[in-house]
C-alpha cells in the first residue's frame, strides 16, 4: 500500500488520503464511582489491557487519559515480531501486516577511508530477525496501532470507550483493605482537563488500578515508587519526513556514523514515502534536559544534512518530530507491595510500560516492550476477578516483566553506545571507537530479544515442566508459543496453530500424538482425551464453570502424524457440540503437513508425543507426556480455583 504521497494524513490507512480524517474527538462523559479496573494511560501498554478486559462482559473497566482525543502523530514506529503475534491474538495483525513497511534489510554506512568527510555504504545484510516468526518486523505509525486496539474494544461486548482530558490528581491506596479482594482499596481523584477556570474534579473508587501513563507517570508517584539508573546525558532528535534525496538506501533500515558529526539511523516508513530519521545531537550538561537546547526542526534537519554528507536532503514536509534524552531507568517496583514482598500481600497496583522503565526510543522498544506488560498482567487480573484463579497469580507479573525491563535497559544502553560512537574521529578514544560492523554484531546476538521473541520467563508454578523439554525442544517453556502450520482434518485448510492462542483469557492444550493411531482406544492420545473429557479429577471438569461450553476455559486441540484421519472417528470432545444449539465445533483436529512437519519444525519426539500448555498470554506454561494425566491436573491445582458444577 502507498500512501502520503501529497503530504502526511494520520487516520485509517484503509481510506484514500484525499478523505482520510482523524477520529473526531469523543464527547466528555463522567467517569463511573466504581469499578473493577482503572486504567490511567491510552499509551500502547492501557490500550492493550483495556483490549483485553474489554470481552468480558462480568468485569468493569475504566480507561482515561489526559490528552484531549486519540494519539495522531509519531512516537514509537517499530511493530516487532512478538507484536504482532499479540495483535494477532486480538484479530488485528492483518491490518498491520498490509499497511506495515516490512523490513527485510539493513545497510551500513561508515566515514569513506579515501575521504573520510563523506560517508560510504560498507554493506547491506538480511534482517537478523527474519524467519523468527510467521510475522516480519514492521514500520507503522503507532497512532494506527492505537486506532485497531481501539476499535476492538469499542466494538466488544463492553463498548468499551476512553474517557479523555482527565488529570490524576491524586492517587490513595487503602492499606486496610488491599488484601481484601471483594473490597475497592483505589480512590482515584482526576479533573477535567477542559481549559475551564475552575475544572470539575471527579473520583473513582477500583478495585484495581494500573498505571500505564508513561515516563512522568503520576500513578508511579502516587505509589511513591522510585526509578533508579542512569539519567540522560545525550540528546537526539527523532523526525518523520517526506524528502526529496539522492542517498540511496532511503527504503533501507540504515546506521549511518559520519567522522567528525555523529550518527543518524534512518528507518522507512509505511506508505512508501515517509522516513524516520533519528539524529544524534551530542551531550546534555549536569542537569541539562533536551528541551533547554531551544532546537528547532530546522536545525536538527541541517545536523543530518552534515551527517550524511555528500547526500542532500529536501525536505517537503515534516509530518513530526521532537527531542528526546537517552537515558535507561527501571522502577524499584512494579506493584505495590514492598521490594520482595517478604509478606506475600497480593497487589492491587500495578504500573506498566513506561512508567515502570524508560529508555531510547530507538527501534520501537517502547512500545514493543510495554504492550506485552499488560499483555502479561491482564489475563491475570481477569482470571482473578472473574473467580478462576488464586490472587497470588497476581505476583507474578512483576517477577516476569521486570526481568524483561532489566534486559531491554542492557540492550537499550550498548546500542545507543554503538550508534552514536563516531569510529575515526580524533577526539574519540581508542577504546571508545567502534564501526558498523559491531552494531551488526549486536543485532545478531539480540535478534530474538530485539523481536520479542526470545522473551523467557523465569521457572515458576506457572512456567515449569523443564524436565520434560526433550519432548519438543522446539517449544521454550517460558517463551511463546512457536507457531508452525497444520492441516485442519475437517476441511483440509492449512492454518497456523498459533493462530489458535486468542487474547480471551483461554488456557489452550495441544496434544501431540505420538505414532500410535489416536483413534484406537489402546492409544496414548486417545486416552488423554477420554481423561480430559470425563474424568472428575480433569482440569476441565473441575475448573470450567456449570453451564458453559466444555471448552470456556481450556481450548484442547489434537495435531496428530497420521494424514488419514477423519472427524467423524475423532472422540467428541474434539470435535465438541457447543452453544445454545449445540452446534459441532470442526476446527480442533489437524494433522501434520507433508514437507512442513511442524514435529519435524519444533522437534517434537514422535515416538512419545507430548501435552503442550499454553498460557493466556501466549507463553509455553509446561509440556507433559501424553500419559501425565495426574500431573496435569497438579499443575492447574496450584493456581486454579474449583468451580462449583453442580
Amino acid at each position: 500500500m502507498q500512501y502520503h504521497l501529497n503530504g502526511f494524513k494520520p487516520g485509517n490507512y484503509q481510506i484514500p488520503d484525499a478523505v482520510r480524517k482523524p477520529a473526531p474527538l469523543l464527547p466528555i462523559v463522567d467517569l463511573p464511582e466504581e469499578v473493577d479496573v482503572l486504567i490511567v494511560g491510552c499509551g500502547p501498554a492501557g490500550l492493550a489491557m483495556a483490549r483485553q478486559l474489554s470481552e468480558f462482559s462480568d468485569i468493569t473497566t475504566c480507561i482515561v487519559d489526559l490528552e484531549e482525543g486519540p494519539l495522531i502523530f509519531g512516537r514509537a514506529d517499530g511493530i516487532s515480531c512478538r507484536t504482532m503475534e499479540i495483535m494477532e491474538g486480538f484479530n488485528s495483525s492483518d491490518f498491520v501486516v498490509k499497511e506495515a513497511y516490512r523490513l527485510n534489510q539493513n545497510t551500513f554506512w561508515e566515514p569513506d577511508t579515501t575521504n573520510p568527510e563523506k560517508i560510504k555504504r560498507t554493506h547491506k545484510i538480511a534482517d537478523a530477525r527474519i524467519g523468527l516468526s510467521e510475522f516480519a518486523h514492521g514500520i507503522v505509525n503507532q497512532a494506527r496501532l492505537h486506532e485497531l486496539l481501539l476499535e476492538g474494544m469499542e466494538n466488544s461486548v463492553t463498548n468499551l470507550v476512553p474517557h479523555y482530558s482527565r488529570r490524576l490528581l491524586e492517587l490513595d491506596v487503602d492499606a486496610n483493605l488491599t488484601q481484601d479482594l471483594e473490597a475497592h482499596p483505589i480512590t482515584a481523584q482526576f479533573e477535567l482537563n477542559d481549559g475551564s477556570e475552575s475544572p470539575k474534579k471527579e473520583t473513582v473508587k477500583a478495585r484495581y488500578v494500573v498505571g500505564c501513563d508513561g515516563a512522568r507517570s503520576a500513578v508511579r508517584r502516587g505509589l511513591s515508587i522510585p526509578l533508579e539508573g542512569d539519567s540522560a546525558n545525550k540528546a537526539w532528535g527523532v523526525m518523520d519526513l517526506l524528502l526529496v534525496t539522492d542517498f540511496p538506501d532511503i527504503r533501507v533500515k540504515s546506521f549511518i556514523q559520519s567522522k567528525e558529526h555523529g550518527a543518524v539511523m534512518t528507518i522507512p516508513r509505511e506508505g512508501g514515502y515517509l522516513c524516520r530519521f533519528y539524529i544524534e545531537l551530542g551531550l546534555l550538561g549536569e542537569g541539562q534536559r533536551a528541551a533547554d537546547l531551544n532546537l528547532k526542526a530546522e536545525d536538527v534537519i541541517a545536523k543530518a544534512q552534515q551527517i550524511m554528507h555528500p547526500y542532500t536532503l529536501d525536505v517537503k514536509e515534516v509530518a513530526w518530530w521532537s527531542i528526546y534524552e537517552v537515558g535507561q531507568r527501571v522502577a524499584e517496583r512494579f506493584d505495590d507491595t514492598p521490594v520482595d514482598n517478604p509478606d506475600s500481600l497480593i497487589p492491587r497496583a500495578f504500573v506498566a510500560g513506561d512508567a515502570c522503565h524508560t529508555h531510547s526510543p530507538k527501534g520501537g522498544w517502547g512500545l514493543n516492550t510495554s504492550l506485552p506488560d499488560t499483555f502479561n498482567l491482564g489475563w491475570k487480573v481477569a482470571s482473578v476477578l472473574q473467580g478462576k484463579c488464586k490472587p497470588e497469580l497476581l505476583q507474578t507479573y512483576s517477577t516476569e516483566r521486570r526481568k524483561v525491563a532489566f534486559q531491554l535497559i542492557n540492550a537499550d544502553k550498548e546500542l545507543s553506545r554503538l550508534v552514536a560512537t563516531r569510529p575515526t574521529s580524533d577526539d574519540v578514544s581508542p577504546e571508545a571507537k567502534t564501526n558498523t560492523a559491531d552494531i551488526e554484531k549486536f543485532m545478531a546476538r539480540q535478534n530474538g530479544f530485539v523481536a520479542g521473541t526470545a522473551i523467557e520467563y523465569y521457572p515458576s508454578y506457572i512456567s515449569t515442566g523443564q524436565e520434560n523439554q526433550q519432548l519438543a525442544t522446539g517449544f521454550k517453556i517460558g517463551q511463546r508459543f512457536h507457531s508452525a502450520q497444520a492441516i485442519r482434518v475437517s476441511d483440509g485448510d492449512r492454518q497456523h496453530l498459533g493462530h489458535l492462542n486468542k487474547a480471551d483469557g483461554r488456557w489452550r492444550i495441544f496434544v501431540f500424538g505420538n505414532k500410535q493411531n489416536p483413534t484406537e482406544a489402546s492409544s496414548d492420545s486417545y486416552k488423554l482425551i477420554e481423561f480430559l473429557a470425563n474424568s472428575e479429577s480433569s482440569p476441565v471438569q473441575k475448573y470450567t464453570p456449570a453451564g458453559t461450553d466444555v471448552d470456556s476455559v481450556f481450548d484442547v486441540y489434537g495435531v496428530f502424524q497420521q494424514p488419514d484421519l477423519a472427524i467423524e472417528n475423532m472422540q467428541d470432545y474434539l470435535w465438541p457440540a457447543k452453544g445454545k444449539y449445540g452446534l459441532r465445533d470442526y476446527e480442533k483436529v489437524f494433522h501434520a503437513e507433508q514437507g512442513n512437519d511442524i514435529f519435524e519444525l519444533r522437534d517434537i519426539d514422535r515416538s512419545q508425543g507430548c501435552m503442550v500448555i499454553v498460557r493466556p498470554d501466549q507463553h509455553i506454561a509446561n509440556i507433559l507426556p501424553l500419559t501425565a494425566h495426574k500431573e496435569l491436573t497438579e499443575f492447574f491445582d496450584v493456581f486454579m480455583i474449583a468451580q462449583n458444577n453442580q
